[in-house]
């Protein structure tokens, strides 16, 4: 099967799939936050299994651990009416605690810088960035705003796909982070971007209320952190050599490559939610 081919079963098949997930709205989004925790875990594992062939990092389980307890007390916390500020706390708390292990149990210590920023990354990356995700479900009218998320994301990364295939052979090779990227393509994510935005203002609008320039905005700020995401991912990749982060979804590689642009995406838009329509 060509990669064209699967890359569009993941996009047809998954993506409805993720959006069911979201109007399952049962215990404060319980199905998606599973999901979100999983994912967490599984993409620390694949960062994981990257940094560590040049540097000796902390224990797997307790990095894919404290990855993914962020997003599960992210969780807990909204559904148990607790403030989400202490989420920051326990992600200072894990590093602090890798900091004592580094003292207390290493006999040398010229590797602990790689060591404890590398890991400490990971723990950032994988599970602090997420939780941005999970936070969306203390919003109000909180299915509507998670699914335009999702659109806007995944508008942003299809029409990039699609674009530069259509009209990016002459003008690709301008970012280094990730030559067969084109400026077609960037441009085409963007406009998909803010035409799906644009669009569900008109079929919502009782909830994305408002001037027409709040959801511009927000699916602008959007879609350019969406595909920084795609791009610091492959700059990632490219520092450890590796091509994709795993091959566990057919047509995009590991967990890592599936969620790059949501990672960096979600707390700009989170802020963009909260201050322009909350």
């Amino acid at each position: 099967m060509s990669k064209i081919l699967q890359r569009l079963l993941v996009f047809f098949i998954g993506v409805p799939l993720i959006l069911a997930l979201v109007f399952i709205d049962i215990y404060s989004h319980l199905p998606l936050n599973c999901l979100i925790v999983v994912f967490s875990a599984l993409g620390a594992s694949e960062f994981y299994t990257m940094m560590r062939k040049d540097t000796e990092l902390f224990p797997r389980g307790y990095v894919m651990f404290a990855s993914a307890l962020l997003p599960l007390a992210t969780y807990l916390f909204i559904f148990f009416g607790i403030s989400t500020e202490i989420v920051p706390w326990i992600f200072a708390g894990e590093i602090i605690v890798m900091m004592a292990a580094e003292i207390f149990t290493r006999k040398s210590f010229e590797h602990t810088l790689d060591s404890l920023s590398k890991s400490t990354l990971i723990v950032f990356y994988c599970g602090f960035m997420i939780t941005f995700i999970s936070r969306m479900t203390a919003l109000s009218s909180s299915t509507c705003f998670i699914a335009l998320f999702f659109v806007l994301v995944f508008m942003c990364d299809s029409a990039a796909w699609f674009f530069g295939i259509l009209f990016g052979k002459n003008n690709r090779g301008y970012i280094a982070a990730s030559p067969n990227k084109s400026i077609a393509g960037f441009a085409g994510g963007i406009a998909g971007s803010v035409a799906a935005g644009i669009l569900f203002r008109f079929i919502f609008p009782e909830i994305i209320a408002g001037s027409v320039w709040r959801i511009i905005v927000t699916a602008l700020l959007t879609s350019v952190c969406a595909i920084i995401g795609d791009l610091i991912e492959s700059v990632f990749k490219r520092s450890l050599n590796e091509k994709d982060s795993g091959n566990i979804i057919p047509g995009r590689g590991g967990v890592l490559d599936s969620i790059d642009s949501l990672l960096v995406a979600a707390p700009v838009y989170y802020v963009c939610i909260h201050f322009l329509y909350n």
